[in-house]
């Protein structure tokens, strides 16, 4: 369970931007992490590096952000909004989760028991002056994303 210090936004950036290149088809990632802990951030280094050159907003409000960046279709989910986990389902999400799109998942415990395991989490932290990350993998897609990160 690798910790990473992030002093500041640009190493939140980096980070992202460390794990793009690793990315694949049907990997799901859910990001962990109170109001302004940097999930978005990150989810903006990983997206800049596979070069998407637009805006990246948090899908707070929408629910998901979609982009087609790369060889990949990627999602980017926000359930804090939810009050309910059957509200996943309501929502008409299960297809995206389905083995080829890349699914980022900002507050899963909002769709606790409705989304299909993640390969990897990461839980943001903040620890002023800055944030830790801590990348966990739970399955063998995970293991070889957090192998294939340069040490941080």
């Amino acid at each position: 369970m690798p910790t990473r210090p992030l002093p500041d936004e640009d190493a939140t950036l980096a980070l992202g931007a460390a794990l793009a290149p690793h990315l694949a088809p049907g990997l799901v990632v859910a990001l962990r992490g109170e109001l302004g802990a940097g999930k978005t951030t990150l989810v903006r280094g990983l997206l800049r590096a596979l070069g998407h050159a637009g805006r990246v907003k948090s899908p707070t409000y929408t629910l998901v952000e979609v982009y087609e960046v790369s060889r990949l279709s990627l999602y980017h989910f926000d359930f804090y909004r939810f009050h309910d986990p059957s509200e996943w389902i309501d929502a008409g999400f299960r297809d995206i989760f389905n083995g080829r799109n890349v699914c980022l998942i900002e507050w899963p415990e909002r769709a606790r028991g409705q989304l299909p395991p993640a390969d990897l989490e990461i839980a943001l932290e903040i620890v002023e002056p800055g944030r830790t990350a801590t990348l966990t993998a739970s399955s063998p897609a995970g293991e070889k994303l957090l192998a294939a990160l340069p040490p941080g």
